[in-house]
């Protein structure tokens, strides 16, 4: 009977979720209700999921407004009327343009007019599927008013936004927050009334018990609203059935490209890979995810024409089938991937790609995406209410002084707390939660069968393309899968570094970065990954993944595969990473682990390190088929929904391990390790994909360090600061120049050895300045001098200022003072706006100045100020003397002695210590330029704080971990610095 309801998915408006609605209706005796929430149908798909739970008719449509007044709202016949309804909000939504009075007619809609808005209308006549709504607040006026005799028109409109007062002072907080003021000064026209409410069906319809037919017309209309999705577990696939114009022809285009490229990745192919091959092939024509193949495969051609490089990772690395049409790079036979773990019987959704592009190219696949396919959207995420960020909006909101907010945040209390600051706790912890507003997924793209509208309104996010209002979750269940196309730096690094030594080297030969294959068994890369020597190649060069390395001597692709596994937390926090390092260094360890496990995985010594390995374990160990091992995965990922079936399997893999005689203490030692990392280990095709990539990172670092260098920094760097990766270019032999007005360009460029730094790291010049230099030397050549260059380029004094601090005129052998001053000359102190093509030079008057003296510390601190880092050495500023200490290489000499060590912060972090207490991890470099790590426990972490850039002496333990050294710190200091003379 209530044909108006919200969410709390009207942004910023709704108090409660869609299941709390249903579980409203259940109490309050309703049989349908409709859910229209404001301009917004992320609820509708769940809201039909979960009303069968509650024996509940779902309804939906949408509550059409400009703001908070209302137009119309508009209900859904059919699923047909839906498409409708959510095609024409779309409209409004993409344009942000003002919804009108009345729609035009909406096939298979019902459209309800608020009672208040058709006498502001003077509407006298309306459509079959026209309504006139009242809430019980306006039965008295109805009562007065002509619109009475319009007897067939007219239905229930009590909107329910709010439960109860608690609910309505919510929701006046999120209105205020909404509209950016203060809650004593929110109109009320910007807020819900306080009757807006759902009374017991009973009680409702004694309301309306003198207009009778009012009470028909609303059943009648609940009745007429049919619309249907399927939720069953064995759900339709809704992503783009035919790629061709038939199945057949998908199958058969599928099955050519096989055959066409199988040469080519397979030069004998083995029985082994004919085999696999064929069962892949039945797989995926039985489950009928051909055309998923065929899409993947478009947009990686569609790539590879344009020359951009791409990483096909996820569990897709687990198919031959997709190694073979070039979708992925990792050979499965070759490392004995499950099929099992990318499609098996029990899975109904389609097989999952995560294709990476450079940053740089991915928005022009997701464009080509967009043409190519017809029925496309973006995936929706919701970004919710954090708890500290809804403590601050709503001290806001209350008035209140920053420094109680900012006390109230971190949640410091106060002694007496006032009442204000316990009602913003209290409805902070209400509202922590409550989605705020829609964002864009990471990567997920819709291509469908059905039109996107059949399924969601559309929005048009600042990226440009239409997204939907719904997130994965609700996607999933209603067999609408993603399509996950991903932009990372590390290809754009290798693409950028081919081009830089294409243009620097160009007598070299070709280089072919495909042949990871010869890049596996150089000696040269292989030793940069033990010795870790991996900084700027992607994924391999974070402190923890370089010192890992160093502990495992890693110097082959499989040992990188597995590197890129045991890093994550799961593998770690269950123990096992050092029982797989001991084990990898120490044969005779191996003979540790249990002899089942070991026989089961002996790659990896008995250690379960993959996603893999579960699967192994629960098919060898519990005889669970492989289809079982996979639900088993999944629930321990957190990706499976139906809790029942994993703990069928659960049950299952404990009652077959005592069937088969394992003893209890072992079978709950092993299902202890599945439970504690499997949510987190990578699948193995995962980390193999990632090595792919690394290895060709590394190959260039190795012989072009000083080009790769450069296209590292170009793309934004990676897990280090700019000035780090400066540094380890100079450690490769690169000469590190200033911006330079003859030299360089936006970006860095390289010529021979010398790096010349880009503009772009200038903070303060303007972009327009820098392109109006640029266009300049490139028209006309070089500049000659300063007045040369102030002649040519428009330019103000204070922009002039910036390019003489940073040296950038060093070329004509005057000091910057003497510089600043013959522009100021030149300039007459004034910003120059515009100018003409002078059509005569003239001779410039020469202004004999005196000798101006300079430290060499100013250029140190110019630098700083306008790059954020210099160039000069950072142990050359220390003014405190230096004591008696070793160089990190001496570290090794030194294990569990005390010692100290100085050196130049690089990167530091925090983290948790089991007892969830802080601990700090640091990675410095000493005055040679090499690495030490760091470790400051609990006991120091506070009491010698690391504060910010700069040199430390660290004072501490040695410690030696499979041959890899780094200090328990017991006390540090940073060093006094000179200041800047000028100061």
């Amino acid at each position: 009977m209530y044909l108006n309801c919200h969410t709390y998915y009207s942004l910023r408006y709704g108090t409660f979720s869609e299941i709390e609605l249903l579980e409203l209706a259940k109490e309050n005796n309703i049989k349908s209700i409709a859910l229209t929430d404001i301009n917004n149908t992320s609820a509708c798909m769940n809201f039909i999921q979960q009303a069968k739970k509650y024996n509940i008719k779902p309804v939906i449509g949408v509550d059409f407004r400009n703001g908070n007044s209302q137009q119309f709202v508009a209900l859904a016949k059919s699923n047909v009327g839906f498409q409708n309804i959510n095609q024409y909000l779309s409209t409004f939504l993409e344009t942000k343009t003002d919804i009108p009075d009345t729609p035009s007619y909406l096939e298979d809609a019902f459209i309800v007019y608020p009672f208040e808005k058709v006498l502001q209308l003077n509407m006298t006549s309306f459509k079959e599927n026209e309504f006139i709504g009242v809430s019980i607040a306006e039965i008295n006026k109805l009562r007065f008013s002509h619109l009475k005799k319009f007897e067939d028109r007219i239905v229930i409109q009590q909107q329910v936004t709010i439960r109860n007062k608690k609910d309505f002072n919510a929701h006046r907080l999120l209105r205020a927050i909404d509209n950016n003021t203060l809650l004593s000064k929110l109109p009320t026209t910007e807020q819900c009334i306080t009757t807006d409410v759902m009374h017991e069906r009973k009680e409702l319809l004694t309301f309306y018990k003198e207009f009778p037919n009012s009470i028909t017309n609303t059943e009648k209309v609940l009745q007429g609203c049919n619309t249907f999705f399927d939720f069953h577990e064995d759900r339709k696939n809704q992503n783009l059935k035919k790629y061709c114009n038939s199945f057949e022809k998908d199958c058969n285009m599928l099955l050519d490209l096989c055959k066409n490229n199988l040469h080519k990745r397979y030069k004998n192919p083995t029985q082994k890979v004919h085999d696999r091959l064929e069962k892949e092939l039945k797989v995926i024509i039985d489950l009928k995810f051909v055309s998923f193949f065929l899409i993947n495969y478009d947009i990686v051609s569609y790539a590879k024409s344009k020359g951009y490089f791409h990483v096909g990772r996820g569990s897709g690395a687990n198919s031959i089938v997709a190694y073979i049409i070039g979708i992925t790079d990792v050979d499965p036979v070759e490392l004995d991937l499950y099929f099992e773990r990318f499609i098996n019987p029990f899975r109904a959704s389609p097989p999952d790609f995560d294709i990476d592009f450079s940053w740089k190219d991915r928005e022009d696949v997701t464009n080509y995406i967009f043409k190519r396919f017809k029925n496309t959207a973006l995936l929706a995420t919701y970004n919710t209410f954090k708890y500290k960020a809804v403590i601050r909006e709503l001290g806001k909101v209350f008035g209140l002084p920053k420094e109680e907010i900012d006390k109230l945040s971190k949640g410091i209390k106060q002694q007496e707390t006032d009442s204000i600051a316990t009602l913003v706790l209290k409805y902070g912890k209400l509202i922590e939660g409550f989605p705020n507003y829609v964002s864009v997924h990471s990567a997920g793209i819709l291509i469908l069968d059905k039109p996107i509208h059949y399924y969601s309104a559309t929005s048009l996010p600042p990226k440009g393309f239409p997204t939907v209002q719904f997130d994965m979750n609700i996607a999933d269940d209603v067999g609408v899968f993603k399509f996950d196309i991903l932009g990372q730096r590390g290809l754009a690094k290798i693409k950028e570094a081919l081009e830089i030594i294409k243009r620097n080297r160009p007598n070299d030969p070709p280089i072919d970065i495909t042949d990871v294959e010869s890049f596996k068994k150089d000696k040269k890369i292989n030793d940069l990954l033990k010795s870790g020597g991996a900084i700027g190649a992607y994924y391999v060069e974070s402190p923890a993944m370089r010192g890992l390395m160093q502990k495992l001597q890693t110097q082959d692709y499989l040992g990188l595969v597995a590197a890129s596994s045991i890093i994550r937390p799961g593998v770690s926090g269950s123990g096992m990473k050092d029982e797989f390092i001991k084990r990898h260094r120490f044969p005779e360890k191996r003979k540790e682990a249990n002899p089942i496990l070991l026989e089961i995985m002996p790659e990896t010594y008995g250690v379960m390190v993959y996603q893999e390995d579960v699967m192994k374990v629960a098919s060898k160990f519990a005889d669970l088929t492989l289809g079982e091992a996979d639900v088993l995965r999944r629930g321990m990922s957190g990706k499976y929904r139906s809790l029942s079936e994993f703990k069928a399997v659960e049950d299952k893999f404990i009652a077959n391990c005592r069937k088969k005689g394992h003893k209890d203490a072992l079978i709950f030692e092993v299902w202890n390790q599945i439970k504690s990392f499997a949510g987190y280990a990578f699948a193995k095709g995962h980390s193999a994909s990632y090595a792919v990539e690394s290895y060709q990172s590394m190959f260039l670092k190795c012989y072009y360090p000083i080009e790769f260098m450069v296209a590292v920094l170009n793309n934004g760097g990676g897990f280090y600061s700019t000035e780090h990766y400066i540094h380890e270019a100079k450690m490769q032999g690169a000469i590190i120049a200033l911006p330079s007005i003859n030299k360089s360009n936006h970006p860095n460029i390289v010529i021979d050895k010398t790096i010349y730094l880009g503009f772009g790291y200038l903070k303060s010049l303007e972009h327009l300045t820098i392109q109006r230099l640029l266009t300049e030397r490139q028209l006309y050549g070089d500049f000659t001098s300063l007045e040369n260059f102030i002649d040519r380029v428009v330019i103000s004094i204070e922009q002039l200022t910036i390019l003489i601090r940073i040296d950038a005129f060093r070329f004509t052998n005057k000091t910057k003072k003497q510089l600043l001053w013959q522009a100021i000359f030149k300039l007459k102190a004034t910003k120059q706006k515009t100018k003409q093509e002078l059509l005569f030079r003239t001779e410039q008057v020469k202004y004999e100045l005196p000798k101006l003296e300079s430290h060499w510390l100013e250029k140190v601190y110019d630098e700083m100020e306008l790059l954020g880092f210099t160039v000069h050495d950072y142990f050359k500023l220390v003014t405190e003397p230096f004591l008696p200490s070793i160089k990190a290489k001496q570290m090794i000499d030194f294990e569990n002695q005390h010692v100290l060590i100085y050196g130049l912060l690089v990167t530091t972090r925090f983290n948790k210590t089991s007892q969830n207490k802080l601990m700090r991890l640091s990675t410095f470099i000493d005055k040679d330029g090499h690495y030490f790590d760091a470790v400051h426990f609990t006991n120091v972490v506070d009491q010698y704080p690391v504060n910010g850039m700069g040199i430390y002496g660290c004072y501490g333990k040695i410690t030696n971990r499979y041959g890899f050294c780094s200090m328990n710190v017991i006390q540090s200091k940073k060093m006094s610095v000179a200041v800047d003379p000028r100061n």
